[in-house]
């Protein structure tokens, strides 16, 4: 085991496992530059990148539920690392499989999906164990900041080695550094916070005082998860936050430089802006969020206020940013509403560990795999209307709405106590 000198051990793994988002967001939205030279090599149109695009989406959709299942019952520790091995390797095969045809590639990004499917079940399977409430609000907020800081490295350094060594280069160069930080990662974590051979007692006693700590496995109960309407409040919310993400992930690099008349060589600069204001935001976020629950507002209270700010601003942000037509102005507009957004993670969230404490990987990947539904019709949707008006306003709008409908169910049935044991 690792020592990290005096760092504590959850402390530890919240930075590795930060450290796993942000690489699998690197591996995930690099194709989402390079795509646009890929397109021109490979002769792609719309409709041909949204299909590349979106097979990723449907493998993530396979492995979701099954891979939060296998987290809580043999632990996150060995489901993340085997995850992050695995979508390393379809990364860097990503090259010859586009070279060897349609077919090859979409079986490579199918592949990539499944094997990326495992990460957030995972992580949330472990802090359920290892973070306690007092801290999971930061914790989530910090990890999920990965994810607008591995876009915005990828977006930005993308472009570079694209036009430097070639669109292959984006996948082999992002590709290696899964095994490398495996290697921290299988040096320094373990499951459950009592199986540490380094951990000190007084962290072990605040794990498990608050509501942390070394949970035996248990049966998973579906049907009570499928039938409790809080969990579909958090499957809504995912769908509708994920039905924006993913939309501007997968299309935003083209929007910029199609949409917004940007030359290629300023496509990831513009494009990071709104997702380096996001990373700063998450972390912003989660210290609020759990400071208003420190200073006694109810915990049901906080998710309904957070969520609020988040999706109302998500909303506004998309109906506005349609209609600008000047570039700097649309990232402006796109970057605040990111930042406002980033509120969600004190709502919806880390709402899993409120409801089912012991299930948390399972309904994580339950309602992942609601969110993972957006990213194979939000994406494809999204090129058939642009492929067919070309009007990027039109599937801002219908981001919006959805945005809309998804805060309105959250209200309603959003709760923060224990709902299934």
């Amino acid at each position: 085991m690792l020592s990290w000198g005096n760092i504590p051990r959850r402390h530890a793994l919240v930075i590795l496992v930060f450290l796993a988002i942000a690489i699998c967001y690197m591996d995930r939205v690099n194709i989402s530059v390079a795509i646009v030279a890929m397109a021109g090599d490979l002769g792609w149109d719309y409709q041909t990148q949204g299909l590349v695009l979106s097979s990723f989406f449907a493998g993530y959709l396979l492995m979701q539920a099954l891979g939060g299942r296998l987290a809580d019952r043999f632990g996150g520790k060995l489901v993340l690392g085997v995850g992050v091995l695995l979508w390393s390797f379809f990364t860097l095969i990503t090259p010859p499989a586009a070279t060897a045809g349609m077919t090859a590639l979409l079986i490579a990004r199918v592949a990539m999906g499944m094997s990326e499917a495992v990460t957030f079940p995972a992580f949330y399977s472990l802090y359920s164990r290892w973070i306690p409430l007092s801290e999971r609000s930061r914790a989530v907020g910090f990890t999920n900041s990965a994810i607008p800081l591995g876009t915005a490295i990828a977006l930005l350094s993308t472009p570079i080695i694209v036009e430097h060594f070639g669109w292959e280069w984006a996948f082999y160069s992002f590709g290696i550094l899964g095994p490398l930080w495996w290697c921290a990662w299988h040096w320094s974590v373990t499951s459950k916070p009592n199986h540490h051979p380094l951990i000190q007692e007084d962290e072990l006693h605040m794990i498990r005082e608050q509501g942390g700590g070394s949970t035996a496995p248990v049966d998973t109960p579906w049907i009570k998860l499928l039938s409790c309407p809080a969990v579909w409040a958090i499957m809504i919310a995912t769908f509708c936050n994920n039905w924006t993400g993913y939309v501007l992930l997968s299309w935003l690099p083209t929007y910029v430089s199609e949409g917004l008349g940007v030359e290629y060589e300023s496509v990831g600069v513009l494009s990071m802006m709104p997702f380096a204001a996001s990373f700063i935001a998450l972390n912003l976020a989660g210290s609020v969020t759990d400071r208003l629950i420190a200073s006694g507002m109810s915990v049901l209270s906080v998710r309904r206020l957070m969520q609020t700010i988040s999706f109302g601003s998500l909303a506004t942000m998309l109906l506005l940013v349609g209609q600008i037509e000047n570039a700097a102005m649309a990232i402006a507009v796109m970057s605040l509403g990111m930042v406002l957004a980033a509120a969600g993670t004190g709502g919806f969230a880390v709402n899993h560990m409120d409801i089912a404490p012991r299930h948390a990987g399972a309904l994580m990947g339950i309602t992942n795999t609601a969110g993972t539904l957006p990213g194979i019709i939000g994406v494809t949707v999204t090129g058939t209307i642009l492929e067919a008006t070309g009007s990027w306003a039109l599937a801002f709008a219908i981001a919006a709405a959805v945005t809309v409908f998804g805060l309105a169910f959250f209200l309603i049935f959003v709760r923060a106590t224990v709902q299934v044991e």
